[in-house]
């Protein structure tokens, strides 16, 4: 006979015993003060390649990143504190719980009307821009938005020009002669490339980030500075006149004997500027930025009523007051046009 409704009672409930107990929920973090530091060399789909330890103790670890961090982003050249197994051996999983605060930030977005930014790395002191003076053809607009992302990062620049031995380089070179980048030229020669130990020394000791659109060498450069690196490299196709993606990644390279650091970056075809305030370029020409003070408000200093004009005329610029003026204006229309070529 079936039991009707009235003749249950508390009896007949089971009560699911609860899972997390009866400790009450905290906002507080583990302080981890165990926690191993380490420099982040590469990422792959969520998985970060931690360089730890120092001297003969150094080793890589892989890692995750712990749930307390939430949606923060790590990327090469950040320095992270891990916990976990972080011996290195294969199969073993640290997690990522603390990123340290970046000193420099190196940040591009897709174009120029794209609001989000992409950080591609963190801690540099260099920005490398790799350009080929011929096959394929150099891009100056390129070069141009690279000077401004390494200026808007608190990063120095370092033009490298590559393949000088099918072309002069001194007419290209006049084009930055105003802005005073340093440079270094190279050239493929019958012992290997020319000029590469000036390369190495304009490196040696620093963090130096290379970009640079394909085809250009700069995974070749990456190989010759780094003996192990096995860069991947390409070809240029003959009727683009472009090069073939040949990384896939970012991914930091130690320099032979423990003398700095380089970064090879995916080759390029855009380097989009929305997040730099044009503002904060004219802050890197010392000798015109005491101008702008006469300059309307709003002034793009790349206008009629703008006061470098007569700021340059006056003298008070220098003997190049002129040429680093239109540079200036060069670099600020490259923030406004197209991202590429």
């Amino acid at each position: 006979m079936a039991r009707s409704a009235r003749d249950y009672d508390e009896s007949d409930v089971r009560v699911r015993p609860s899972r997390r107990g009866s400790r009450p929920r905290t906002k507080d973090r583990p302080a981890h003060v165990d926690a191993v530091p380490g420099r982040v060399l590469a990422v792959d789909r969520g998985r970060y390649t931690v360089l730890v330890g120092h001297g003969g103790h150094r080793r890589v670890v892989v890692a995750m990143r712990a749930r307390e961090l939430g949606r923060r982003g790590i990327v090469v050249g950040d320095e992270v504190h891990l916990v976990g197994d972080t011996s290195g051996a294969d199969g073993s999983l640290a997690r990522v719980v603390r990123v340290g605060e970046r000193r420099t930030v190196l940040r591009r977005t897709a174009d120029d009307t794209d609001p989000v930014e992409r950080v591609v790395v963190a801690n540099a002191d260099q920005l490398v821009v790799v350009s080929a003076l011929t096959n394929p053809e150099p891009r100056p607009r390129l070069i141009d938005r690279a000077l401004v992302a390494a200026y808007d990062a608190g990063m120095e620049p370092l033009l490298v020009l590559t393949k000088a031995d099918l072309t002069d380089p001194a007419p290209f070179l006049d084009q930055y002669a105003p802005l005073s980048v340093p440079h270094v030229v190279t050239a493929r020669g019958p012992a290997g490339i020319e000029g590469l130990d000036r390369v190495r020394a304009a490196l040696s000791g620093r963090v130096s980030v290379l970009v640079g659109h394909s085809g250009v060498g700069k995974s070749t450069l990456v190989n010759a500075l780094v003996p192990d690196a096995e860069r991947a490299t390409g070809v240029v196709n003959d009727v683009t006149g472009r090069g073939r993606h040949t990384s896939t990644s970012a991914v930091a390279l130690a320099l032979p004997d423990d003398d700095g650091w380089v970064v090879d970056t995916p080759g390029i075809r855009s380097f989009g500027l929305a997040h730099v305030d044009p503002r904060r370029i004219v802050h890197h020409f010392p000798d015109l930025e005491p101008g702008t003070e006469q300059c309307p408000r709003g002034c793009t200093h790349d206008e009629e009523e703008c006061a470098l004009d007569a700021w340059v005329e006056s003298g008070a610029a220098g003997p190049a007051g002129a040429a680093r003026l239109e540079s200036l204006r060069r670099l600020l229309r490259s923030r406004t046009s197209a991202s590429g070529d």
